[in-house]
């Protein structure tokens, strides 16, 4: 197994995670509440501390990390393969 398949593997599970949950930018640019990130709509469910929904927050938490969950357990091989090479010596 070459050396560069964790690397990679963990380098776009890092970037898939940080462009998922991008939230200060659209929380900035995006006005419209069609074109809200998930993150950005799920912050206006709690936002309001009279009126917030921690039910409805907690199920969309959940289903927001469906994806990452996913990408997670497909590239964990190679991620697990990459320490156990690295910690072996010869």
């Amino acid at each position: 197994m070459p050396l560069v398949t964790p690397i990679l593997a963990v380098v776009g599970l890092l970037a898939f995670i940080s462009a998922f949950g991008d939230f200060i930018l659209a929380k900035i640019v995006l006005v419209s509440q069609d074109q809200w990130t998930l993150a950005v709509g799920m912050y206006q469910w709690v936002s309001n501390q009279l009126s917030a929904n921690w039910g409805l927050f907690s199920a969309g938490a959940v289903l927001a990390s469906i994806p990452v969950l996913i990408i997670f357990l497909s590239l964990q091989k190679y991620i697990v393969g990459g320490l156990t090479a690295g910690s072996v010596k010869g």
